[in-house]
């Protein structure tokens, strides 16, 4: 059984057992024949209420009174009691004289979790050389490691190029210079208490406002245009326009790149994941023409 997390925990437990119990499994497809280990948590974890309130994990107050919202309460650790037996998978192939197994319980996890933004929502058993600090948490590091890159909005480029002068009709192509800071890979790392996270972003999408009513959603960098192609329509990131820009102010379309950035990021290589986002933009103005046609 596991102790009591912290008083900020409810209660989870911890079930280690073999197939010599299949009472206690039995009806789980989890469990298979012969020798097994069962790894099972039920969880509450919720603050200690006040009289005549009840605990709340959504953020949400409830009905008897107000709760703390779960992404503000800290992560909670404590040491596997007992610690899985000497040739366990738990162990992940490390030496149990080297080290212990902890279970983490995050409530901003699951608070992300139940709200769409990704992460583990449940308890986390991990193997650590040292006893991390409980009040540690990893949803906050991420946020620390993504502070520390440098992430910029779409190196435009973009046909007709500014200053030039495209035509009405003919193929637009858009796209960006792919570096670390303007599409991706980028990653960070950021320490506490002997937990590391370390965050990796890169560019899931980049909507392309065209300045004349519509947009265009890429889910690739774009592809450089070159002389060769001439008026093919790019493969995967590209656009026409029908009307000139001069019915625009300063006689110019202001085309706006919006990214989205996705964050993943990891706890000391293993345990806990989760993601973040992050959204960076940039701008030109391109002149569309009319075709002239004479008589």
């Amino acid at each position: 059984m596991l102790r009591r997390l912290a008083a900020t925990a409810g209660s989870a437990l911890l079930l280690l057992g073999s197939a010599h119990a299949t009472a206690n499994a039995a009806g789980d497809p989890r469990v298979g024949a012969g020798e097994c280990e069962i790894v099972r948590f039920c969880v509450n974890v919720h603050t200690d209420p006040k009289p005549g309130t009840q605990g709340n994990t959504s953020g949400k107050n409830s009905k008897g009174g107000k709760g703390v919202p779960a992404a503000a309460q800290p992560c909670t650790v404590s040491k596997l009691d007992p610690q899985p037996p000497a040739g366990s998978e738990l162990w992940q192939g490390h030496d149990p004289s080297e080290g212990a197994m902890y279970v983490r319980v995050c409530p901003a996890l699951q608070a992300a979790a139940g709200a769409g933004f990704g992460g583990l929502a449940g308890p986390q058993v991990f193997w650590a050389a040292q006893a991390p600090v409980a009040n540690v948490d990893p949803a906050q590091l991420a946020q620390e490691a993504l502070d520390k890159m440098t992430l910029l909005g779409p190196d435009i480029q973009i046909t007709p190029r500014p200053g030039g002068k495209g035509v009405v009709g003919m193929p637009v192509w858009m796209w960006t210079t792919q570096s670390a800071e303007t599409y991706g890979p980028n990653s960070a790392s950021a320490s506490a208490g002997g937990i590391t996270v370390t965050a990796t972003a890169k560019v899931k999408r980049i909507v392309w406002d065209m300045g004349d009513g519509t947009t265009v959603t890429c889910t690739t960098a774009g592809t450089p245009y070159k002389a060769e192609f001439g008026k093919k329509d790019s493969p995967d990131c590209g656009t026409r326009y029908s009307d000139p820009s001069s019915t625009q102010p300063g006689g110019r379309y202001h085309v706006t790149a919006t990214s989205t950035w996705q964050v993943d990021w990891q706890v000391n290589g293993g345990g806990e994941t989760g993601q973040l986002a992050a959204t960076r933009n940039n701008a030109v103005d391109i002149n569309i023409a009319e075709v002239q046609v004479l008589n």
